[in-house]
């Protein structure tokens, strides 16, 4: 159980990993009017000004040269406040009811070589309220580096994966339906849930690292995941300044896809806001997640 998980009571309706929750009657009949994740997709494409956060970034990893500290990893943890300031970026609709998880998960894909057909890796981070950047990114390149250690699969849902692809076709569409009608209830085995992206807070790709654009991606019906967030390349670009006047910056683009049934949106556009304010100041990153950034939304 995660640290951040508090024990709660579970009541009628409850999920093994998230809450029932009430929502407003236009949120609700959402649900039933359009049950499928992708019939409402939101997206956004933009751009954030990471000048600032690669200064910061530059003093950060000539003190700890042993760890480098990346932009992507600075997007995870400014991904993880956020939600952790904007609880509504937490909830999903499954079976035509809202719910809010008990904890923080974002996932990523990771190469385990970069080459064409090399395999990829699940990973999986649930931060924890006294993390902040340092410990996210140690984390993430201890687990980044654990995974590379193998070219294929070492076990987890990869495993499960494999060993199911591997079926006949006939028996897999069966069990595919039987998954899924378990995935519509919310009675999965924790086993085929554990470690899925498909089931977290936001899945995440550092489309950077392999010098491509963000792009749009779209969202599965399959699952709990209500947020996918591609991160593009770090390129030079004229920007105008609060003072009118214009100059070269380092920008990352970045496109956002979310499910506007779980929050309207004034709310999305107001969470998106901290992830921008967080890049102008990079500092934020140092406070623990479970301590107030004090951003004026």
């Amino acid at each position: 159980m995660s640290k951040n998980e508090t024990k709660r009571k579970r009541r009628w309706g409850d999920r093994r990993d998230a809450r029932l929750v009430k929502a407003p009657g236009l949120q609700t009949i959402m649900g039933y009017l359009w049950p499928k994740r992708t019939d409402c997709e939101v997206y956004i494409s933009d751009k954030v000004d990471a000048t600032e956060l690669l200064k910061y970034l530059e003093r950060k990893n000539a003190e700890h040269p042993e760890y480098k500290t990346t932009i992507f990893h600075a997007a995870i943890t400014a991904m993880a406040r956020m939600v952790k300031e904007r609880p509504l970026m937490n909830r999903f609709i499954q079976g035509y009811r809202i719910y809010e998880r008990d904890e923080i998960t974002i996932s990523f894909v990771a190469k385990r070589r970069f080459a064409d057909g090399a395999d990829e890796a699940l990973m999986v981070l649930v931060p924890e309220d006294g993390d902040n950047l340092d410990s996210i990114s140690r984390r993430i390149v201890g687990d980044i580096r654990e995974t590379r250690k193998s070219e294929t699969s070492t076990g987890g849902v990869d495993a499960l994966l494999d060993s199911l692809a591997r079926l006949p076709r006939l028996l897999l569409m069966i069990i595919v339906r039987v998954v899924r009608w378990l995935d519509f209830w919310g009675i999965n085995p924790k086993a085929l849930t554990e470690g899925d992206p498909n089931y977290t807070t936001i899945l995440t790709s550092n489309l950077g690292s392999i010098k491509t654009p963000s792009v749009y991606h779209h969202l599965n019906n399959y699952g709990t995941n209500s947020i996918m967030i591609t991160v593009g390349t770090l390129h030079k670009e004229e920007i105008l300044m609060p003072d009118g006047t214009k100059e070269i910056r380092d920008v990352v683009d970045y496109g956002a896809t979310l499910d506007e049934r779980i929050a309207d949106g004034f709310y999305f556009a107001r969470s998106l806001k901290l992830i921008k304010h967080i890049f102008d100041h990079p500092e934020m990153l140092d406070l623990p997640l479970g301590e107030p950034s004090g951003f004026e939304y």
